[in-house]
């Protein structure tokens, strides 16, 4: 083997050894785990959908030893979950403010634990780079980084780890169809912080059931509109903001918010925490003619769809 690429393997082994000093088992079944990253003193993150059960939760520590921690809240739509346990201490490994040190052809490591083998790894090229992509739950990733890797599962919600030994994110499948995702750190600290104030994310609610639909070309033309589609409306719940904002049901919503409707998941990304409580404005078509109305975001009430 050459001197350069026993060099190249001597560093994979140490950065791995130092990511893997802020990593976790997590076990929430009796057979098998998954991974989580020490985000702060006594602060785990994992992924949502790996973890089976809300109670009897245990970590296996960095240091070998088994915790108990308990479920803080759980948010599917970005797939993180927080985890407490007060003996968990991050080790020494960098946790970088954002993810844009990562580019195509970025070489990154997937950094995890097992209770039996201790850290795993999986060594990663970043296969494609976007400023900004929405998953399939509405939740905006930005920058959204796909990585030409398929995971064990005891290593989803590993640290995923640059060049630089920094902790860019976490780690999952969850919203490809190929690969992982990376979540980025940014965004994995902005829930971690909202879960543990308030156990849960709140997300917007205006009691609409809409439906993607094609527009009629000559409609299209008349409205001066280059989306294809748009939201019809097929449910409406009693009292609700859609109700009292005056919308009917087969109104055709093409803008929410000033920004255009292609799509049913189009609503769900102005739904967020950061809109709760403002009034947003409302374009749709009822009997071939445009009307604005404005309605108000409400926080989605507990069971609400």
């Amino acid at each position: 083997m050459s001197a350069q690429l026993i060099e190249l393997s001597n560093a994979l082994a140490q950065t791995t050894g130092r990511a893997a000093a802020s990593t976790v088992a997590v076990h929430s079944t009796s057979r098998g785990s998954s991974s989580g990253v020490l985000w702060r003193s006594g602060v785990i993150v994992a992924a949502e959908h790996a973890l089976h059960h809300d109670e009897g939760i245990e970590v296996t520590l960095p240091n070998g030893r088994l915790a108990a921690a308990t479920l803080v809240g759980r948010d599917p739509g970005s797939d993180l979950a927080v985890l407490k346990c007060a003996e968990a201490t991050p080790g020494t490994a960098e946790i970088a403010a954002s993810a844009e040190s990562l580019q195509p052809g970025s070489i990154t490591l997937v950094v995890g634990r097992t209770r039996a083998s201790g850290p795993v790894a999986a060594l990663a090229i970043v296969s494609l780079v976007a400023a900004e992509r929405r998953a399939w739950t509405g939740t905006s990733l930005t920058p959204y980084v796909r990585l030409d890797v398929s995971l064990q599962p005891t290593a989803v919600g590993g640290a995923v780890v640059n060049a630089h030994g920094q902790i860019v994110g976490i780690a999952t499948p969850r919203f490809a169809r190929f690969g992982a995702i990376v979540i980025p750190a940014s965004q994995v600290s902005r829930i971690a912080e909202l879960l543990l104030q308030k156990g849960h994310i709140p997300r917007g609610y205006l009691g609409v059931g809409l439906q993607t639909i094609r527009v009629p070309g000559p409609l299209r033309d008349s409205l001066q509109r280059t989306e294809k589609t748009a939201a019809i409306v097929l449910e409406i719940e009693p009292e609700s903001p859609a109700q009292q904002a005056g919308l009917l049901l087969g109104d055709i919503l093409l803008a929410l918010g000033e920004q255009p409707v292609a799509r049913f998941e189009d609503v769900q990304s102005q739904l967020t925490a950061e809109n709760i409580g403002k009034s947003l404005s409302v374009k749709v078509v009822r009997g071939g003619a445009l009307r604005e109305l404005n309605i108000v975001v409400i926080e989605r009430p507990h069971g609400a769809n």
